[in-house]
């Protein structure tokens, strides 16, 4: 009698337990909205911009050791570069807000979807759960007390009482699953929430945005009309043009040091991850050896006994339980046998990591940078100045520019002669050149891909029309690029 009493006891519990669980979750239903959480998306900015803060050190350095000897105002177009850096930026920042824009719309329609099948999911456990109790509620009270009273056999009302409490438990594992469920939806409300207040701060960034390059606009074009006469006599002295190429070489040239230097480190590093890695698979391979060799061991072990038992008659005696691994060999059996690239830093950020010859391999096959009409190519005299070093294709303002092939940003910034600039290392010792561009879209360390947006097209830095600046260098030194780029 106290086995079934006991049974009846837990069986009323785990009843009970499931009706306050089932109030428990029509109130969550009904509370599930969770508080707005404040989005990250402002420090995750912030931790790329400390990332970039370091490469763009040594690049600034780097560009005003190429100025030093050189007035902050010889040059008319110097007094256009601050406007035309902020329109750079702004507009930079007007695409990148429009492409976090729309990657958040659709987070926004996945959570959506989510939400909806989730809500159907919840409302058929509810029914159910409802279903389940009000039949228990109305049936289980009473088949208890008549199997109490009936006088049957205690076996058998122990035996039906412990089937009812199997019932129950099946009950609750539904009651959990619905609470699984309710606490996604709170997530789900939480993240909607989130995303939700990162559109309304990718709003707001984007009307300050619009303000500001309206202003840099209207202010550049104010300067522009004062500075028409002189741009104008400046562009004609062949002696601008020839200290325009020689700051370019003078860029050009310590980039090529500090890229190289930077891919030195970078194959060392790659090279001391490699050992590390091959050291603990090599860790791991004795490990496992020595695992097999214990396990023969003890087998062989296991056999001799077990043949003495079998002469003497007396028991086996049990082996003791081998001692566990050393910790560091645990450890390197547990090490990803992969590598990982090593996270960049401004010591590393411009190293290209292309295979040797990528570059070469595409010669007479690379899509021009930009859709346009080619107005001075490679060689031509330029007036009474050097020749091109480069070509210029002239397109409209705000068409986009393409890189010619994968590389990487190693300089994207404003310079004397070539405006808002941008040079990207494809490896090998070989560098493309644009420049002139309303926009930087990339900035210095951005890895690229063949056809990326990287900048749009302008005339910054002084230049009469509206284009694109391009040029191919090799190590160090300009060649001509219309037998490598398809115009």
């Amino acid at each position: 009698m106290l086995s079934f009493l006991k049974s009846t006891s837990a069986g009323l519990s785990v009843r009970g337990k499931l009706l306050c669980g089932l109030l428990a979750c029509a109130f969550a239903i009904g509370g599930a909205q969770a508080a707005p959480r404040q989005t990250a998306r402002s420090k995750q900015k912030a931790a790329a911009e400390a990332a970039r803060a370091g490469i763009q050190q040594k690049l600034s350095a780097l560009k005003k050791d190429i100025s030093r000897t050189e007035s902050q105002k010889e040059d008319a177009a110097d007094e256009l570069a601050e406007s035309e850096e902020a329109i750079s930026d702004a507009n930079r920042s007007l695409r990148e807000l429009a492409d976090e824009q729309a990657a958040t719309n659709t987070k926004l329609a996945d959570l959506a979807a989510e939400e909806a099948r989730l809500g159907d999911t919840i409302a058929a456990q509810k029914r159910q759960l409802a279903k389940l109790l009000r039949e228990h509620y109305v049936a289980g009270n009473e088949d208890r007390i008549k199997l109490l009273l009936s006088g049957d056999n205690p076996n058998r009302i122990n035996r039906d009482l412990q089937m009812m409490a199997y019932v129950s438990q099946a009950q609750a594992k539904l009651l959990n699953s619905l609470r699984a469920n309710l606490a996604a939806v709170e997530a789900n409300h939480a993240q909607t929430q989130n995303a939700k207040d990162e559109l309304e701060e990718i709003a707001q960034e984007q009307t300050a945005q619009k303000t500001l390059l309206e202003k840099e606009k209207g202010k550049r074009a104010s300067l522009l009309a004062n500075l028409s006469s002189k741009l104008t006599d400046q562009r004609k002295q062949a002696s601008r043009l020839e200290q325009d190429e020689q700051r370019m070489t003078g860029l050009v040239d310590r980039l090529t040091r500090l890229i190289r230097e930077q891919e030195i480190a970078a194959a060392a590093e790659r090279k001391r991850q490699q050992a590390l890695a091959a050291a603990r698979a090599k860790a791991a391979a004795e490990a496992r050896e020595r695992a097999l060799a214990r396990a023969k061991a003890r087998r062989e072990e296991r056999e001799r006994l077990a043949r003495e038992a079998a002469r003497t008659g007396k028991p086996v005696k049990p082996l003791p339980e081998p001692k566990p691994e050393p910790e560091e060999t645990r450890v390197a059996e547990e090490a990803p046998q992969t590598t990982e690239a090593p996270q960049r830093s401004a010591d590393t950020a411009l190293a290209a990591d292309l295979p040797s010859g990528a570059f070469e391999s595409l010669r007479g096959r690379m899509p021009a940078p930009i859709a346009g009409k080619v107005v001075a190519r490679f060689g031509a005299k330029r007036g009474d100045g050097p020749t091109w070093r480069g070509m210029f294709i002239k397109a409209p303002e705000g068409t986009d520019v393409h890189a010619v092939a994968a590389g990487r940003v190693v300089f994207a910034d404003w310079m004397r002669g070539y405006g808002n600039l941008i040079i990207i290392n494809h490896g090998g010792e070989y560098l493309s050149i644009y420049g002139n561009n309303q926009t930087l879209v990339k900035r210095a360390g951005d890895a690229v891909k063949p056809g990326d947006v990287i900048a749009s097209a302008g005339n910054t830095g002084g230049n009469e029309e509206s284009g694109l600046y391009f040029e191919l260098r090799h190590l160090g030194k300009a060649f001509d690029p219309s037998g490598w780029i398809r115009f």
